[in-house]
């Protein structure tokens, strides 16, 4: 017999399915900053259950499943380096020495 899911998976579930749906990854920090401002107290009002303590829980897994992950900004960061998809003999030689 399955259990019923609390109000915080519920709406840690909820909170991330409007994330995918809204597009808020990759949206500007300030607009992100609203959304999210927006969204919490919608779901704080909905699953009036969650104290106060676990909805700023749910904003920080929101946050961070909506933050681009560090390996993408690295990539971003390193700019055309490495776009070409060519290694050269000296950047093998330097990997090969480390």
């Amino acid at each position: 017999m399955a259990t019923q899911p609390s109000p915080f998976d519920q709406a840690r579930d909820e909170l991330f399915q409007h994330i995918m749906r809204c597009g808020v990854i990759g949206s500007e920090v300030e607009h992100m900053k609203e959304w999210f401002d927006e969204t919490m107290a919608y779901l704080a009002e909905r699953y009036h259950e969650l104290n106060k303590k676990e909805v700023a829980d749910l904003r920080t897994l929101g946050e961070r499943f909506a933050a681009p992950t560090k390996k993408v900004e690295a990539a971003q960061n390193q700019g055309s380096a490495t776009e070409s998809g060519t290694v050269d003999a000296g950047e093998l030689d330097t990997v090969s020495a480390a």
